[in-house]
């Protein structure tokens, strides 16, 4: 389950975000689609890629369903909750095909790939089933859909990367922008489904890259978020210059366009974060001081059975050689609770862990079984809801205590704040993020989205760190 951070939310199935059609201000498109993602920052970032290849053939977008000539959801399929929730929106949206039966109606994405099959024929709920690594074909499919026939294609490509693709920022702050550096994975971790809904890893050009994140920046834009179901194992051949790019070195690049462009990643797996990687987090302030290392048990029989190839001691030890370069770095994680075999031993390592490590986010589910992984062919999921259920709660309740403690370590500390936009609460304040990737909330003042502040900080919650700015 290695995957991708999104701000506002890890990757817990949310109710799908709508995007709205900013762009489309002034023009006069044929006909416009209304697009909704669930799931990881990769599926946000492939519906802004969607967005551009649309609007390319004369398709705008549209927040509003009932103005859609094409209704399309971009799909998670990591748990059975995020499934639930999708086919329940296709059910609404079928509902809403009967009273306009022109509707196109599309599955995109990881979920489209696994269950074409249930989608379009069984359950009938859909007129388009496209998977991650064919989005370009979408206008051709649609065409095909409004002539009664089912849009498919779900093959999964060696090489696809979207890279000569501008994505259009849909629904965005104009502060913070994802840039997708690499699709799929290579780890085979025995829980996870990545690899088969997404494919193998291959990783896009460093040129273009740098060249989006450029472009953000001029565009005004303070902050980027370079994404990968593994990031650090980008690998690029520069076959010009007969040289190779790492991670490191990508993210040195981005960084070197600005020291005003503040740079994110996620995700890392722990077996590939190098000290290259954190001593160029530390060589740059730029380079937030934040690293998303998933965990998934403190137990080692069960990390051996998931595949995380990795032991606890060892995990431990990647754990401190972080903090050991960069001492003030946020580290937050992912937990699994319930996993096949798992006992009551293994859960108490895994909330020893926990308490060894304190992360300051931490994201926590219990196992679900996902159809098609090495964990549904070899092991038996026995251990029973209500026993993953409960202690999933345990490391819930651990996880509040330690974020606590972690917000009130950083009362009277200063910190230098990227303001993203408004407090939900209160529109006197803003929010923004300090380079732990902590939302930090501070009264207005003259200041405007897209200033650094610096904010001393007087009071905290569990989740959130409230103070004032200073000059």
């Amino acid at each position: 389950m290695n995957e991708l951070l999104i701000n506002k939310t890890h990757d817990e199935v949310r109710q799908g975000e709508a995007f709205s059609p900013k762009e489309n201000s002034g023009i006069k498109y044929q006909k416009h689609f209304y697009i909704e993602s669930y799931g990881c920052a990769m599926n946000f970032a492939d519906s802004e890629v969607i967005a551009s290849i649309l609007q390319k053939d004369n398709i705008g977008c549209t927040n509003d369903s009932d103005q859609a000539d094409i209704i399309l959801i971009n799909t998670c399929s990591i748990r059975d909750k995020a499934e639930e929730k999708i086919r329940k929106r296709l059910t609404e949206f079928k509902q809403l095909k009967k009273k306009k039966p022109a509707l196109i109606i599309g599955i995109l994405g990881c979920m489209a790939e696994r269950l074409k099959g249930n989608l379009l024929e069984e359950e009938k709920l859909v007129d388009l089933v496209v998977g991650p690594d064919a989005y370009r074909t979408l206008p051709g499919l649609i065409e095909e859909a409004e002539t009664g026939q089912k849009g498919v294609n779900v093959l999964l490509s060696r090489d696809e990367t979207y890279a000569d693709i501008s994505p259009i920022r849909l629904n965005s702050n104009g502060i913070n922008a994802f840039v997708s550096i690499m699709r799929g994975c290579n780890n085979m971790c025995s829980f996870c489904v990545v690899p088969f809904t997404r494919g193998r890893e291959r990783s896009r050009s460093a040129v273009s890259i740098i060249a989006e994140c450029e472009a953000l920046f001029n565009e005004g834009y303070k902050e980027v978020t370079l994404l990968g179901q593994n990031v650090d194992s980008y690998y690029w051949r520069d076959e010009e210059a007969g040289t190779n790019v790492s991670f490191a070195e990508l993210m040195e690049k981005v960084a070197l366009i600005s020291p005003l462009l503040r740079v994110r990643f996620s995700t890392s797996h722990p077996k590939d974060i190098t000290d290259d990687v954190l001593f160029t987090i530390k060589k740059y302030d730029n380079i937030c001081n934040y690293i998303h290392l998933p965990v998934q048990s403190g137990s080692t029989r069960v990390l051996q059975m998931m595949n995380r190839t990795y032991s606890r001691e060892w995990y431990l030890a990647k754990f401190n050689r972080i903090k050991e370069i960069i001492p003030d770095c946020g580290i937050s994680t992912d937990m699994i609770t319930g996993f096949c075999t798992e006992t009551e031993e293994d859960h108490q390592e895994s909330l020893s862990l926990m308490e060894s490590c304190k992360y300051d986010l931490a994201y926590m589910y219990f196992y679900s079984e996902r159809p098609g992984t090495l964990a549904a062919r070899r092991f038996k999921d026995d251990v029973p809801l209500e026993t993953k259920k409960r202690r999933l709660q345990e490391m819930v309740n651990m996880h509040r205590v330690h974020s606590l403690e972690s917000m009130q370590r950083d009362l009277g500390k200063t910190f230098r704040v990227l303001i993203e936009g408004e407090s939900k609460k209160s529109d006197q304040e803003f929010y923004g993020r300090n380079d732990q990737n902590k939302v930090v909330v501070f009264p207005k003042k003259n200041f405007k989205k897209g200033d650094y502040v610096t904010v001393k900080i007087e009071e905290c919650t569990a989740g959130t760190l409230i103070g004032k700015t200073i000059e």
